[in-house]
C-alpha cells in the first residue's frame, strides 16, 4: 500500500494523526503529511481508518500492484 495525503485538498483537520499518528503527522502549518518512512502505511491498521476520517478525503491510499 502507498500512503499519501492530498496536499491540495487537505483543510488541516488533523484527524488522520489522531486516528493513526504513528503514520500520519502534521508539518509546521497544520496540514496532514505522512511521517518519513511511513509511506508504507507502516502495517498499521488504523491507516484505512484515518482516511475513512478525513473530513475532505485528502489521504489516498493505493494498494501496490
Amino acid at each position: 500500500m502507498r500512503v499519501t495525503v492530498d496536499e491540495g485538498a487537505c483543510i488541516g483537520a488533523g484527524q488522520c494523526a489522531l486516528t493513526c499518528p504513528e503514520v500520519f503527522t502534521q508539518d509546521e502549518d497544520g496540514f496532514g503529511a505522512v511521517a518519513p518512512g511511513r509511506e508504507d502505511g507502516a502495517g498499521s491498521p488504523l491507516v484505512r481508518e484515518a482516511a475513512r476520517a478525513c473530513p475532505v478525503g485528502a489521504v489516498v491510499l493505493a494498494e501496490d500492484a
